[in-house]
């Protein structure tokens, strides 16, 4: 299988609702369902297509969207400080219970009860709370996604304003708006990872339809200041490992564990879903054993789990109605049995297919034998920048945000210098062709426009075009005209830098990044794109003198 990986960038909070809070709340997820993702893919795909709607009996159709075995959209999860997708924490991760993780207070010790013999080894056990983690430089550091609430009030939709509630002669019922709710929603300014598993056939399709725009509408209220993010840095791999960990490292192991990276909907013999009732909080479901037995062959004995229960739904566009809800056991969650003798292929396939329903949709996703700490002292991530004081005057904060921007682009220009040191134009193509790319693109650098770039290389003769196909750039010797249309078609995606994340710059809690308004205004990612291609230019016409 292929293995789509993208970020999300929220430029608006973004409410994937879940079912937490009153009836006058709507509480979003602390990540993006991969239901949420293929839904906006699929909102594409009929757009291409200028259709009303899916036809289900077609087995493109079925195969991209609805088939667990051929694609699978897993949810979204925050982007940690270094890259790297964080995934939900193992709820059998305990700490004591006054013990709390503060930037200012020292480290405290946290214990996986998983791999522990020992069962008094907390006298106070509690759990570390929700969130993400990765590991970074050898240590644990724990994430937790940044929320905004907002107060909404019902309002009449022809009069645009809410109406006085009254009651009704006749029904003696209320009528009228003005209802107040809230929604709790993730807020803007945020990056989370997406990955889609697919077909090698498939690969290039979805890549087009995430190609197509850069600018991704995912959840609910979007008429209302909600939803809208940012695509960029879209990767295809031929191999990717959920968790960092080589198979061949995780085989070995005293003990046997099963951890959910994602909630997972299991049904019993007689149709019933699995759930832990409150009466047995440490006992594996017998569905789940069912399933283990299907790809190891074995029947599995458990010993313990760590785990809650959840209840999970979502909304169908066709219907114009929420799903059902249903229970799932949590993600984070994770189950113990006996050791038994596994190979790589059954771990592989396990954790490439998934146990449950709805794992089209991400749900599902398991990992065997991942955690080997049973102790460990963890980290916040560097909150620095969150820790400049607030600028109250208008002209300090005008002042702030003008350091801000020049400090971004210095970042730009040192990140423009370090491509020079890399290999650049390669191959027989002449200074002729060389010139003439470097005069369309210094005109179209004065109006930041790749189009006219594009349109020089779109239109080259036989010859020419052949002497930039030929041509090599770069360590990896690629060909100069693909290259070439890759920057120029997708700009805002910064590929030609290496962690574009890191471009941020924040002065008194005020930020400047190269995927904000500012850099969108100004065009930066057009213009830095146009300069890196006349300095490659000028590099390669220097050199064949």
């Amino acid at each position: 299988m292929k293995i789509i990986t993208f970020s999300l960038h929220t430029q608006q909070p973004l409410l994937a609702t879940s079912f937490q809070g009153d009836p006058n709340s709507d509480v979003s997820y602390s990540f993006i369902p991969g239901s949420m993702i293929r839904g906006a893919i699929i909102g594409r795909y009929m757009k291409q297509h200028q259709l009303s709607e899916l036809d289900l009996s077609n087995d493109t159709v079925k195969h991209l969207f609805f088939d667990a075995k051929s694609t699978r959209y897993l949810n979204a999860y925050l982007l940690s400080q270094k890259n790297k997708r964080t995934l939900p924490v193992p709820r059998s991760w305990f700490k004591d219970k006054d013990a709390e993780l503060r930037d200012e207070s020292p480290e405290i010790t946290v214990y996986d009860l998983a791999l522990l013999n020992e069962a008094d080894e907390l006298e106070n056990p509690k759990f570390v709370g929700e969130g993400f983690w990765t590991e970074e430089g050898g240590c644990v550091r724990f994430y937790k996604e940044k929320r905004r609430i907002n107060i909404h009030n019902q309002r009449d939709r022809k009069q645009g304003r809410s109406t006085p509630i009254k009651r009704d002669p006749q029904t003696k019922q209320l009528k009228g708006e003005g209802e107040i709710f809230r929604y709790e929603a993730i807020d803007a300014g945020q990056t989370f990872q997406a990955v889609i598993l697919c077909q090698e056939a498939d690969a290039d399709f979805l890549k087009k339809l995430l190609y197509k725009s850069e600018d991704f509408w995912l959840g609910g209220s979007q008429s209302a200041g909600y939803g809208h993010t940012k695509i960029y840095d879209v990767n295809c791999h031929d191999a990717w490992d959920e968790v960092s960990i080589p198979i061949e490292d995780r085989i070995d192991r005293d003990i046997f564990t099963i951890t959910l990276l994602s909630d997972m909907i299991l049904r019993d013999e007689w149709g019933q879903y699995a759930v832990i009732p409150p009466s047995a909080q440490h006992q594996v479901p017998v569905p789940l054993i069912e399933e283990i037995k299907k790809f190891l062959g074995v029947e599995p004995q458990p010993k313990r789990s760590f785990t809650t229960n959840t209840l999970v739904g979502g909304f169908n566009r066709k219907w114009g109605l929420p799903l059902p809800q249903v229970p799932a056991l949590e993600a984070g969650s994770v189950f113990v049995f006996e050791n038994i003798s596994l190979n790589l292929e059954q771990i592989q396939q396990l954790e490439t297919q998934g146990i449950g329903e709805r794992r089209v949709e991400g749900f599902g996703r398991v990992v065997v034998n991942w955690l080997e700490e049973n102790r460990f002292q963890p980290k916040q991530p560097d909150t620095t920048r969150n820790n400049q004081p607030t600028l109250k005057q208008k002209a300090s904060r005008t002042l702030a945000a003008e350091m801000a921007e020049r400090l971004l682009l210095q970042k730009l220009e040192q990140a423009l210098q370090k491509q020079m040191k890399y290999p650049g134009i390669q191959g027989e193509i002449k200074n002729s062709q060389l010139s003439r790319l470097l005069l369309v693109a210094r005109q179209a650098l004065t109006i930041g426009d790749c189009d006219l770039v594009l349109s020089l290389l779109d239109n080259l003769p036989a010859n020419a075009r052949g002497q930039f196909e030929r041509a090599k750039i770069g360590a990896d010797k690629d060909s100069l005209k693909q290259k070439l249309d890759e920057w120029l078609r997708h700009p805002m995606s910064w590929s030609w830098i290496s962690n574009p994340q890191d471009l941020t710059v924040s002065i008194a809690k005020i930020e400047r990044s190269i995927t904000d308004e500012f850099a969108i205004k100004n065009k930066l990612a057009e213009k830095y794109t146009l300069r890196l291609i006349m300095a490659i230019t000028k590099k390669a016409m220097k050199e064949k003198i």
